[in-house]
């Protein structure tokens, strides 16, 4: 694989993961914001943050495997553990955006 192929492969794959860490900070603050009373969010969204993680992480780590026992190369194994983690986040950084700041 020529050099410039590889070096692409691993921007992308440190892309993904810089963006899923984003989105995780980001679904941190809204969460925080509403645990403080300054954002709406859901009653269950304290149980919703601790029931998602061990699927979550479950699923990332059985794509990591599967991507490892197939050979698969370093940034493609990152690509695959990462892809669940990130849809994870993406969908509830997204969700909690929409519900927006209260109003007192």
């Amino acid at each position: 694989m020529p050099r410039n192929a590889r070096c692409a492969n691993l921007f992308s794959a440190w892309f993904n993961t810089a963006r899923m860490l984003s989105e995780a900070q980001t679904v941190i603050a809204y969460r925080m914001l509403g645990m403080a009373g300054l954002w709406a969010v859901a009653p269950s969204e304290n149980h919703r943050m601790l029931a998602e993680k061990a699927p979550a992480l479950m699923a990332s780590s059985f794509a990591a495997t599967q991507a490892m026992m197939a050979g698969k190369r370093p940034d493609q194994i990152l690509d695959a553990a990462v892809r669940p983690l990130g849809q994870k986040t993406r969908a509830n950084a997204r969700r909690l955006s929409l519900r927006g700041p209260t109003h007192r």
